[in-house]
């Protein structure tokens, strides 16, 4: 990973916990080592716990802002569930990399 998460990664797990994060993934360029500093975002595969209306909204965007804010750069934040297209869910399963898991 050529984003340091390491040094990180107590404050990402303080957000998880904060924002109902069941479980947390990196994906993409970041996990695959090829991260281009100057040019791409970060991609998150998230699972969130239940929660009730309206929570989600909040914890989903909540969680990106504060993940774009920790890292200072553009986060693209997936839930799991919402994955639809077979092939891409194989290409994200195969190259996450686990971060947290409640």
């Amino acid at each position: 990973m050529i984003v340091d998460i390491s040094s990180r990664l107590e404050r990402l797990q303080e957000l998880c916990w904060r924002f109902h994060v069941r479980r947390l993934d990196l994906f993409g360029s970041a996990a695959r080592g090829d991260l281009d500093l100057a040019r791409s975002d970060l991609d998150f595969l998230v699972e969130f716990e239940p929660m009730g209306p309206g929570g989600y909204a909040d914890a989903f965007f909540g969680f990106k802002e504060s993940l774009e804010q920790l890292f200072a750069r553009p986060v693209d934040l997936i839930a799991g569930a919402a994955i639809r297209n077979p092939y891409f869910r194989e290409s994200v399963e195969s190259a996450k990399v686990p971060l947290y898991a409640a």
